[in-house]
């Protein structure tokens, strides 16, 4: 371990699931943790600034500095955002929606802040795969999230079914996975496709919003009653007995 100074903590942040979410959602302690950080590890340095105005008003946005940290950052420009924690600051990471490094960007940082001795500190707060395995009905206490699907049709068919007999071969256990909200009916029609109308379905979309969606219902139940789901956030479990 390095004998300079001693290093800040990364705290890991939760976001707002969406931007009409009830504040109280949130944990009371973000506010004035928040305000503590000068440095920012975000996904987008727009939504973050937005966010943190909305969540104190006296927040000084001018002075803050924002890393970028999403699907565009190279391996190597990781590091380099932990600087000012490996220098004794505290730093925020923060994704859009939800959890940083749940299906989102921020392992990655995490990783190294586990590799430089820098402490990590999650806030829990609104996730939407949490909340869809909650209000489910299906397994918690066995369940596996897989990401994203592939994109092309025959991989996806085979990728479902693999989940499906995943399930089943667990004793139904729980399969979860995300797609990009402009390819949900494609999902929806590959998942009717490929599973069987005995195969168990739940659709979490538009979780902390005023009107979310979130039901379970057998392939067969939801043949011909798919909602509108095009450009909607969403997450999809899987179970088969």
């Amino acid at each position: 371990m390095s004998n300079g100074p001693k290093p800040g903590t990364l705290y890991l942040l939760p976001a707002p699931l969406h931007p009409e979410a009830d504040p109280q959602s949130l944990p009371v302690m973000l506010a004035p943790l928040a305000l503590q950080l000068t440095y920012w590890v975000v996904e987008s340095e727009r939504s973050a600034r937005r966010f943190l105005r909305a969540l104190n008003p006296g927040c000084p946005i001018d002075t803050l500095q924002f890393s970028l940290l999403n699907e565009h950052t190279r391996p190597e420009e990781v590091l380099p955002m932990l600087g000012p924690a490996r220098a004794g600051h505290n730093i925020g990471l923060m994704s859009d929606a939800g959890c940083p490094a749940v299906a989102d960007p921020g392992a990655q940082l995490v990783a190294e802040a586990h590799k430089h001795f820098v402490p990590v500190h999650p806030v829990a707060g609104p996730s939407s795969l949490l909340l869809t395995l909650m209000g489910s009905g299906m397994d918690g206490q066995k369940f596996s999230m897989h990401g994203y699907l592939p994109v092309d049709a025959s991989a996806r068919t085979k990728a479902l079914k693999g989940l499906e007999d995943e399930s089943r071969r667990q004793g139904g256990a729980t399969q979860l996975f995300i797609e990009t909200p402009y390819r949900n009916r494609q999902m929806m029609a590959a998942l009717e496709d490929s599973l069987r109308g005995s195969t168990r379905l739940c659709i979490g979309a538009s979780l902390g919003s005023p009107q979310p969606l979130l039901l379970t219902r057998t392939l067969s139940e939801w043949k011909g009653n798919w909602p509108d789901l095009h450009k909607i956030p969403a997450v999809f479990a899987v179970q088969a007995k």
